[in-house]
């Protein structure tokens, strides 16, 4: 009897009859009327649509079969699941449908193809978003705090008003301490600069003078002395240059907008009670 007990097919076999018993439970008020699936002329075109894509041909009558009763099977299981109850507290199927309903929203959004005129707006509104940022090729001379202590900055002085004095082509490694992240950078943005040397680094050498010696500019290694040699600022692209990508923008705007209105909407057919915390109160954890 234990070993009987122990077969999967006995497992197999209750299991199935559990499931059947849930079944009788949850539809004995739709028996009798069954259901009809119909297999629109559309959705055999999107079957094959999809197959063709996929496989580059055309599926042969036996394919074709093939994709409509794995359809159908689909949708059977489906209804099945739905009328079992199966869809009930789970948390996948209920983002699953969210996101379908915000995809709708999303789609009716993306409808309305904006013009140049919306476009223009739009970008003069955003312009931080499209800013093409500035540049900078810079020479730079090291002074280590640890290394010189008190004295780093009377060093720094005197080198300044060497380098000050020097040629362009000056060779600036064998000036000031060594620095292993180089001497000489050139067409740098904030983002390049600020990686090697930190945001404060590069927001204060981005407001020195061209073509001289300036500074000590402190960074997180320590002192140095900079000279820029070539800047450009950062500028507002015009429309033409960026149009996609203000579109773009422009439209994923839209679908939060849109979205956002949806719920909004929605969100007063229902009167929404959390048990446990009084209505324009925040909760406090651990309270009750």
């Amino acid at each position: 009897m234990t070993r009987w007990l122990k077969e999967p097919l006995l497992h197999f076999l209750l299991i199935g009859a559990g499931l059947f018993m849930l079944y009788g439970w949850v539809s004995d008020e739709d028996s009798g009327r069954p259901d009809q699936i119909i297999f629109t002329e559309a959705e055999i075109d999107r079957l094959i649509n999809l197959w063709e894509r996929k496989w580059q041909r055309l599926p042969n009558q036996t394919e074709l079969q093939g994709l409509i009763e794995q359809q159908i099977r689909e949708e059977v299981f489906y209804r099945e699941a739905l009328a079992m109850g199966l869809d009930k507290n789970d948390t996948v199927v209920r983002r699953r449908m969210a996101q379908k309903l915000e995809f709708i929203s999303n789609d009716l959004a993306s409808l309305a193809e904006p013009d140049d005129t919306k476009l223009q707006a739009y970008l003069d509104e955003h312009r931080e978003k499209f800013l093409i940022p500035g540049r900078i090729s810079y020479s730079q001379v090291f002074l280590n705090r640890d290394k010189r202590g008190r004295q780093v900055s009377a060093d720094a002085e005197q080198l300044l008003e060497e380098l000050s004095q020097s040629p362009v082509d000056v060779d600036i490694t064998m000036a000031g301490d060594a620095f292993m992240g180089g001497y000489r950078f050139n067409d740098e943005t904030d983002f390049g600069v600020s990686r090697i040397f930190g945001q404060d680094f590069a927001r204060d050498i981005f407001k020195l003078p061209v073509g001289t010696w300036a500074g000590p500019v402190e960074s997180g290694y320590g002192l140095h002395l900079v000279r820029v040699d070539a800047r450009t600022d950062a500028a507002v692209p015009e429309l033409g240059q960026v149009r996609d990508k203000v579109r773009n923008e422009w439209l994923a705007d839209q679908r939060r907008k849109t979205n956002d209105l949806l719920y909004a909407e929605l969100r007063k057919r229902y009167e929404v009670v959390v048990e446990g915390i009084e209505a324009g109160t925040s909760p406090t954890p651990g309270s009750k």
